[in-house]
């Protein structure tokens, strides 16, 4: 007997790897296996797609238990007696065993599953010996640059390359290939061709559509197509290759998997039954069209015959006309495929490549969201929808795995930078709906907040507590991609399954949106109560904007959770440039400043705010960066580090950069420029003023200044950005500092206030 896809129904012997295996005092160990699990599950057995990630049945595989650290090696899997993998993980990071990182996340979920997992971290990607020292898995590899784009990892905002690699021992540079995951997944196709081959993690999730590649400033093909992977999965993948990996299990062939939201993959036609809509073209000032229905499949219906189906004449009106209704046939989002520009016409086509930037980020909500294809000569890119966001207990279960909390012990004693900053960390929540037009993680992680429960997020500290070697009681942070957004969602879930707004905080906060920060301030009282803890600090970055609605957490965070300095980003003070980020104007700045002094001073504390700017962001002018600096001065602050602006695969802002156009608005051919930093002389300009401090910038802004016509801010007067002389000798800016108890640094110059920050990571836009 055998059931739909062939495969024998019944009960059946053990494996040969798991019929003799022993447990510690010799005896045989069992392993349950019946008809609903592994390759011998009926196909009509798994859940559907969306179902909750503990909802599916064990592989046969989870007899084998927990594994103290997902294998490295041959010697690895012996010892755990398995005889193969049923997944490998191919990633360009280090294996650290924390749900900071991709892998460690997605193997032990993958293990809960049942499979066993085992992880190939930063091989040598010259040769595919080192992709085959785990031998072939029995359903599929799995592939990922690792927790940042190996491009923006390697090089920075100035294309020049760093000498560090923060996810590496030793932070050696060098580790892994540019285009990492490219690079692994052309060896994996030469050591195993005829397996399953799937894509994911950020560097896929950014480049999964035809995008302009900063570093060889050109729009390149979807990463699909050169890395020759059967599958790519975007976004947060846990819901994806949990049932991927179970209907490969199944026997099903990974070609004909096409119904798993959050994928992309190569097909040759539209399915039957879907309705293409084309949006290869966009609106050319001249003739006017007839009104064509966008709803009927424009590959198979001529312009005429979609305007005689949704034409119905109704009669004569008195003045003789004829009457004729047009109809739109209700529009069925599951069944509907949107039809971009294809590869070779973004490629170019400034303005297309615009215009497909705007319509994919429309079509990102998972309420509303459609298919997307794109054609690559004769063949078509297909992209389901965005995945369901994971629920409250989904999101326990995934940080809730048998993490080990610490890197793999073939380490030694090397320490990986990225590591040592987060490991008295946790993460509270995902997403953000901030939308900033330069941040990469609206477009990865969605702007649907995944939020965890209180309890899950209070056990992790304690696990930290109690298994992280080298803890004092001070917890380094408690938040995500936005510190302050935890379990703030819109009023109404209808509302937010329909709405296509980029932002739920621009150009204003919207009235849908529920501001209450309530259960953050229970979170963090709930926090600093624990045994052995004692202190809990937040350093994700804060939407200041946001936090002004609810006065009281900001008090909350001020008076005990703030380690002297605290981090903010109004990135800039100028509406021109503030526009195209989508952030709010300075004045939100002020507000929450007031309140953050006012705090401070109750609780009887020294303390101050960091903020971050961006220089050469597109829209920026030098009369906008000499503004910003002029407010730096009058304000006090003198930044070590600036930061400019870094395009990212497929963010706004970088469509911005690229094409010259605004994808915030409808796209035209005439309309709609946006001024963009590219010359390095003027990048550097850009970055010099933000520096107004430093001498040896200040040649550069006199220079500046005379042509500009503002001479008369050169002088030593309170209100004049440079002095007039140059300082002889080195004219490196050298202020002395002092470190506070929190290890930042404060420095006193002229008897004003000067802030500086200092990290190992690339910028925050770009994590």
């Amino acid at each position: 007997m055998t059931d739909s896809i062939g495969a024998p129904v019944g009960r059946v012997p053990l494996p040969p790897a798991v019929a003799g295996l022993k447990s510690e005092n010799n005896s045989l160990i069992s392993c349950k296996i019946t008809v609903y699990t592994g390759i011998f599950m009926s196909a009509n057995s798994i859940p559907t797609t969306g179902a909750a990630l503990y909802d599916y049945p064990k592989y046969w595989a989870e007899c084998y238990g927990t594994a103290p650290f997902l294998p490295m090696s041959r010697a690895e899997m012996d010892t755990l007696g398995w005889d193969s993998c049923d997944i490998i993980l191919v990633t360009g990071d280090a294996y650290v065993d924390q749900p900071s990182f991709g892998m460690a996340i997605i193997g032990r979920l993958l293990e809960a599953q049942g499979f066993r997992v085992g992880i190939i971290a930063q091989p040598d990607w010259h040769d595919k010996a080192a992709f085959m020292a785990l031998g072939r898995p029995n359903l599929c590899f799995g592939v990922t640059a690792g927790n940042m784009d190996s491009m923006i990892n390697r090089y920075t905002a100035d294309r020049k390359p760093r000498s560090d690699d923060a996810y590496t021992p030793g932070g050696q540079g060098g580790a892994r290939p540019d285009r990492s995951s490219l690079v692994y997944a052309q060896r994996v196709r030469e050591a195993y061709p005829d397996v399953p081959l799937i894509l994911g993690g950020i560097e896929a999730s950014l480049r999964r559509i035809a995008h302009y590649d900063y570093w060889q400033d050109e729009v390149r093909r979807s990463i699909l197509l050169d890395a020759q992977a059967d599958m790519l999965c975007y976004g947060n993948a846990e819901r994806a290759i949990v049932e991927i990996v179970h209907r490969l299990s199944l026997g099903e062939p990974i070609k004909q998997i096409t119904n798993v939201r959050g994928t992309a993959f190569l097909r040759e036609d539209t399915p039957a039954g879907f309705t293409e809509v084309d949006s290869t073209r966009i609106d050319r000032p001249g003739r006017i069209d007839n009104i064509v229905n966008p709803y009927i499949n424009t590959q198979e219906i001529s312009d005429c015959e979609q305007q005689r189906r949704n034409a119905r004449q109704l009669g004569i009106d008195e003045n003789g006309a004829q009457i004729v209704e047009f109809t739109v046939p209700k529009l069925q989002r599951d069944k509907t495929v949107i039809r971009l520009p294809s590869f070779e016409k973004v490629r170019n086509d400034k303005t297309l490549y615009a215009h497909a930037n705007r319509v994919l980020h429309l079509e990102t909500n998972p309420g509303n969201a459609r298919a997307l294809v794109q054609g690559y000569a004769g063949r078509d890119l297909w992209l389901n929808p965005p995945p369901l966001p994971l629920t409250t207990d989904e999101m326990d279960y995934v940080f809730g795995m048998p993490y080990a909390r610490v890197p793999h012990p073939s380490y030694r004693d090397k320490k990986i930078p990225a590591y040592e900053m987060i490991r008295f960390s946790v993460n509270i929540m995902r997403g953000c709906f901030g939308g900033c037009t330069f941040c990469s993680i609206t477009e990865h992680e969605g702007r649907i907040i995944q939020n965890r429960s209180q309890e899950s997020i209070l056990n992790e500290i304690e696990d930290i507590r109690d298994k992280v070697p080298g803890f004092t009681g001070v917890i380094s942070d408690l938040g995500g991609p936005t510190a302050n957004m935890y379990r703030i969602a819109c009023k109404s879930r209808a509302i937010e399954a329909a709405c296509r707004r980029p932002s739920c905080v621009y150009p204003g906060i919207c009235s849908n949106l529920n501001t209450d920060h309530s259960a953050l301030t229970q979170l963090y009282r709930a926090a600093r109560k624990l045994p052995g803890v004692k202190k809990v600090l937040i350093a994700s970055g804060l939407r200041y904007d946001l936090a002004v609605e609810d006065p009281e957490y900001v008090k909350e965070l001020v008076t005990h959770h703030v380690g002297g300095y605290l981090k903010i980003a109004p990135e800039h003070t100028e509406d021109g440039p503030l526009s195209k980020m989508m952030k709010p104007g300075i004045g939100s700045y002020d507000r929450f400043r007031e309140l953050f002094e006012k705090f401070s001073k109750e609780a009887g504390k020294e303390q101050y705010l960091i903020p971050y700017f961006i220089a050469a962001h597109p829209g920026t002018t030098n009369e906008d960066m000499l503004n910003l600096a002029l407010w730096l001065k009058r304000n006090g602050f003198r930044a070590d580090q600036v930061q400019a602006f870094y395009p990212s695969p497929m963010a706004t802002a970088t469509a911005m950069f690229h094409t010259g156009k605004n994808p915030l608005k409808k796209v035209s051919y005439k309309k709609g420029q946006v001024e963009s930093v590219k010359e390095p002389a003027q990048r550097k300009l850009h970055k010099a003023f933000l520096r107004y401090h430093d001498p040896a910038n200040w040649p550069l802004l006199r220079e500046t200044l005379i042509k500009m016509g503002r001479a008369d801010l050169i002088g030593d007067r309170d209100h004049q950005l440079v002095p007039a002389d140059q300082p002889d000798g080195d004219n490196v800016y050298r202020a002395p500092r002092r470190k506070n108890s929190a290890g930042a640094h404060k420095k006193r110059t002229r008897g004003k206030k000067v802030l500086t920050q200092h990290t190992g990571l690339p910028p925050r836009s770009t994590r």
